[in-house]
């Protein structure tokens, strides 16, 4: 079976992209969350990067012509912006724990 064909991959893809789109809109309000709120809103990011890292990993491990294709694509548009996949990764870890040193930090 083709590794888009599965009906796992496409549920976990039209899953991550619908909560990804979820705490974008949510993330838009940020600075209005309280405390516990941006740790939560933290939280579910940290989460969901974790989750789509397992899903990138599905797509590097496998066989599937199309699903080394999709990997490549992916390395070639974040190297036209100088970037890897890890270090996208990365990056967003490092946003994560700034947001996260910010919240013990008085307001000002």
């Amino acid at each position: 079976m083709n590794f888009f064909e599965s009906e796992i991959v496409q549920e976990e893809a039209k899953q991550l992209f619908a909560d990804y789109q979820n705490l974008m809109k949510l993330g838009s309000d940020y600075g209005k969350f309280d405390r516990e709120g941006k740790k939560m809103f933290i939280g579910n990011m940290e989460e969901l990067m974790d989750r789509y890292k397992v899903f990138m990993k599905r797509f590097e491990l496998s066989e599937d012509f199309q699903a080394k294709v999709t990997v490549e694509q992916l390395r070639t548009q974040l190297g036209q912006f100088g970037i890897t996949p890890e270090q996208m990764f990365d990056q967003m870890n490092m946003t994560l724990e700034k947001m996260k040193a910010q919240l013990d930090q008085p307001s000002s």
